[in-house]
């Protein structure tokens, strides 16, 4: 890779979904790629990315562990080449009723969501201002303009790293580094699945938005250096927009009826 004149960037949770559509907008727009999940999906992805021209590094890595953000730092930072670009997308959901939620699962979002992506951010800002050039993509949600009941640290997980991104952003205006948050709506991926909400209105829905659709307004949206990036349908952006103004108790009473256990029958 480091013979290359490529840009070069780097992407998490790039397995599959909206991780995965990010890569490929960064493969068709001339950037070498070095790509990171654990699943054992990533060989199939990496093989669909390398098809779109360019070279494309995988690093299989769990970031709920500190040692392989450090080791996935350390891929990057070995390639020889300055990242231009990074897409901090990798994370996690789970559902149901906090009273009875798994444990394990829900600090497991704080350690993906939130832990390791502080971690992998302070690694990418460090270099990137000392260079004086670079571009931050947080794959945030709209859940993180409202709380979530029955998804309640999953959409606290996503208010902070939108709080996280906002603030960098401000921080970083004067460096040449830009940050630019992408807030999707309801997604077509296997997030649903994974998180076990599949019995409710909202996973059960037949509209989710198209993950490449997301990806490219995310990554228009990096390119242009915006601040977030309300992605999907226009009803996902208009719903994501109309959280951001609501009133909080407001706008979790509304969600309540779509991310309740269950409701996906009624």
């Amino acid at each position: 890779m480091s013979e290359s004149a490529r840009p070069l960037a780097l992407v998490t949770g790039a397995s599959s979904g909206i991780g995965l559509e990010l890569a490929k907008q960064f493969a068709e727009h001339g950037y070498d790629l070095i790509v990171a999940a654990e699943n054992v999906e990533l060989d199939d992805a990496v093989e669909e990315l390398r098809a779109l021209g360019g070279a494309v590094a995988p690093v299989s890595v769990d970031l709920t562990r500190r040692a392989d953000v450090e080791r996935l730092v350390a891929a990057y930072r070995g390639s020889g080449r300055a990242l231009d670009a990074a897409a901090l997308n990798a994370g996690v959901g789970h559902g149901g009723a906090f009273v009875e939620s798994d444990l394990e699962a829900e600090l497991g979002i704080v350690e993906l969501n939130c832990a390791s992506t502080v971690h992998l951010a302070k690694r990418v800002v460090q270099d990137m201002t000392a260079r004086g050039e670079g571009r931050i993509l947080f794959t945030s949600s709209i859940a993180s303009q409202a709380p979530e009941p029955f998804q309640a640290v999953y959409g606290a997980s996503k208010a902070f790293v939108q709080s996280l991104a906002m603030a960098l952003r401000e921080e970083l205006k004067d460096t040449g580094v830009t940050v630019t948050s992408l807030l999707p709506g309801p997604t077509d991926t296997e997030f649903f699945d994974r998180a076990e909400l599949t019995d409710t209105k909202l996973g059960a829905s037949d509209s989710k938005d198209d993950p490449a659709q997301v990806a490219r307004q995310g990554f228009d949206g990096l390119m242009k250096g915006e601040a977030s990036v309300f992605a999907g349908s226009l009803a996902s952006q208009a719903m994501g927009r109309l959280s951001a103004v609501t009133p909080a108790n407001v706008a979790t009473r509304l969600k309540r009826p779509m991310t309740e256990p269950g409701s996906a029958e009624e």
